[in-house]
């Protein structure tokens, strides 16, 4: 079944939705109900389109925020648990967990001491070839 560009731009809409909102409450009704398609069409063609499900997608982009602001180091985990949408850190934790394969504490350690790595040692973060192309180790 082919997609009418009508349908696509609404799907498109959705889309723009999530990244626009991710960050507050969002479910399918919500978002189905702003691109004005049926919560069981939008699921079907969003996932047809986008190769995840509209929840996965959501969840996907807290999940790139939080980690975009552990990097930071500036709020709390409690803070960007709340800042990125999630309604609960134990939620958060897990899931972030499951996605990452750290916990959030762990992630914002790790992301520290590679920026601190970075800074004592930046040519190791430059790929080799670059370093040969420009003579940097000389």
């Amino acid at each position: 079944m082919e997609i009418t560009p009508e349908i696509y731009q609404r799907i498109v809409s959705a889309k723009i939705f999530i990244d626009e909102n991710f960050d507050q409450p969002l479910d399918l009704n919500i978002i189905s109900r702003h691109s004005c398609i049926s919560r069981f069409h939008l699921h079907r063609l969003f996932t047809r389109i986008y190769r995840k499900t509209p929840h996965r997608y959501l969840t996907q982009k807290r999940i790139d925020n939080a980690k975009q602001l552990l990097a930071g180091n500036k709020l709390s985990v409690s803070e960007i648990c709340n800042n990125v949408g999630f309604e609960s850190i134990g939620s958060f934790s897990i899931l972030f967990k499951k996605e990452i394969g750290f916990a959030p504490k762990y992630y914002r350690n790790l992301a520290y001491q590679k920026k601190q790595l970075t800074k004592e040692q930046p040519k190791r973060f430059i790929p080799h070839c670059y370093i040969e192309s420009y003579q940097l180790d000389r």
